[in-house]
């Protein structure tokens, strides 16, 4: 893979002064009422297009003086966006119409393209004369072409570059494959134990903690009042206890991600869905498990190292003998951790023997990392017709 690049996102710390941080949220103001104005034109039935509401933006920067001391390469950025949001919610199936962005409930979020925004001498310079000191945790591989600033729920902002990097190395053809099955006991399942990702539980770790911070909350803002200083503190606080726990998940999940994609050329993934889990009493410690962000992880760190990736209905996979590859005529329950087929004598743990089902189905249907959802939708066209 000599000479192909990748393009991938690098995330820095920023350290904003008090101006700093007041002309960002000022300019966030700005964004987020010409989003809230597209929305209101998207629901009174004036279809608005990137074109039209660019023209709108013209007409508004030229009548308000306070849309005119903004950044014109932030604003066109956020229609540009709401245009790809309501472009998705017609295509992409599940995905809804953009919303309003009250200034309580959503997050600071400004986007600029090369010519909104520049580093000199380490520092982010941003238009109207903004200076933000960049953490410089590791250097750019190449100049960014697009950036995005953003603020999370501790205050902490944030500066996204989208750069280019040189793709990794064709895999040694000699790695072995594996199969990885996700449940709740044991996050990750794979077919060689070395490489099962256990429960660790941290979110359940924090529970105490953040309940404690929660009912300081409570105590600390009367209904119908201006939230108290003390109100405010606790809030943070809870969010930092929560903010804590999926960092903590989400170094996991690299760390485990990194060390079964560097050891294996073929993985097999269960394209598990855990929504269906916020229904059932296992909502919580599917939640705490974060399976969704390890899979995330998995396929996407798989597939900028060159893996064969391949992702596996989940449809039978527990009720398929791995020995014999029959399948049982009765459904395991969560409950049933065994699995056992009189008929070939085979017995496994039932996560185990899944997970060696997912990288036979892999094996006997091998497919490139560009084209697992092919691979998916004939998986189903086999189902259906054995049926």
């Amino acid at each position: 893979m000599a000479g192909v690049v990748e393009t991938v996102r690098f995330t820095y710390r920023l350290r904003p002064g008090r101006i700093a941080q007041a002309a960002l949220l000022a300019e966030w103001n700005r964004c987020r009422w010409l989003w809230n104005e597209a929305v209101h034109q998207q629901k009174s039935g004036q279809k608005p297009t990137f074109g039209r509401l660019s023209r709108m933006l013209t007409e508004a920067r030229a009548r308000f003086a306070w849309l005119r001391q903004g950044s014109q390469n932030a604003q066109q950025q956020t229609l540009r966006t709401y245009g790809v949001a309501l472009n998705a919610s017609f295509t992409v199936k599940g995905r809804g119409r953009p919303r309003i962005k009250r200034k309580t409930a959503a997050l600071p979020t400004l986007e600029f393209t090369t010519n909104g925004f520049a580093v000199e001498g380490g520092r982010l310079r941003l238009p109207k004369g903004i200076i933000v000191p960049i953490v410089w945790s590791r250097q750019l591989p190449s100049d960014p072409t697009s950036m995005r600033v953003h603020q999370d729920n501790l205050g902490h902002w944030y500066a996204s570059f989208v750069v280019t990097r040189d793709a990794a190395a064709a895999p040694d053809p000699d790695l072995p494959g594996i199969g990885v099955d996700w449940g709740v006991t044991t996050t990750a399942t794979t077919t060689n134990p070395a490489f099962d990702l256990p429960h660790l539980g941290h979110r359940r770790r924090c529970a105490a903690e953040l309940a404690k911070a929660q009912r300081r909350m409570a105590r600390r803002r009367p209904r119908g009042q201006t939230p108290s200083n003390g109100y405010l503190a606790a809030k943070r606080q809870a969010a930092r206890i929560a903010r804590k726990a999926a960092r903590q998940n989400t170094h996991d999940a690299r760390v485990w991600a990194k060390n079964v994609v560097d050891h294996h050329g073929l993985i097999a993934v269960e394209d598990f869905k855990p929504t269906f889990l916020a229904r059932t009493p296992m909502a919580r410690k599917a939640a705490d498990a974060a399976i969704g962000a390890c899979k995330r992880e998995l396929v996407d760190r798989g597939k900028r190292a060159g893996r064969m990736v391949v992702l596996v209905p989940p449809a039978y996979t527990t009720m398929t003998c791995s020995w014999c590859d029959e399948r049982t005529n009765r459904r395991l329950g969560l409950g049933v951790r065994i699995f056992e087929r009189p008929a070939c004598g085979f017995t496994a743990d039932r996560d185990l023997n899944a997970a060696r089902t997912i990288l036979a189905t892999a094996e006997r249907n091998r497919a490139s990392a560009d084209d697992v959802r092919h691979r998916i939708a004939s998986f189903r066209d086999d189902e259906s017709d054995a049926v």
